[in-house]
């Protein structure tokens, strides 16, 4: 399936045969201090920048109600975000991911986002479309 947009996302996860739990990091793009003036020009471009998370969540995907409710919650604990990485991570047959595995995997997400390593991630900007990096 081709995921263009958070619903898209929404809806292959809801038809999944085990319980799945959506990892969302919120991210922010920075400028790193010791970037150079052709980088801090591309920067003011809306090119480049580095991925700072900001915030963790899992949700199931029955308790998303839309990409807005989810950028409302969001907002509430901190509006500091540009884009939400996100993974899906499967649970045993009947039964959905524990807090372990759930907590294992936001940290290895939040460390793959501060070593640059996002391919196996989907991002969405604010208004919920899927963007591609080229």
């Amino acid at each position: 399936m081709n995921i263009s947009s958070f619903d898209d996302l929404l809806v292959a996860s809801r038809a999944q045969p085990d319980p799945q739990s959506l990892l969302m990091v919120f991210v922010d793009v920075e400028l790193p201090p010791d970037s150079t003036p052709e980088q801090r020009e591309r920067f003011a471009r809306g090119q480049g920048g580095a991925l700072m998370p900001r915030m963790c969540v899992d949700r199931s995907p029955a308790d998303i109600e839309s990409w807005d409710a989810l950028v409302k919650d969001a907002d509430t604990q901190s509006d500091q975000w540009h884009m939400v990485m996100v993974a899906a991570l499967a649970g045993k047959p009947g039964q959905p991911p524990t807090s372990d595995a759930i907590d294992g995997a936001l940290n290895q997400m939040v460390m793959s986002i501060h070593q640059g390593q996002i391919q196996a991630f989907v991002p969405f900007d604010r208004q919920g479309q899927a963007i591609h990096f080229g």
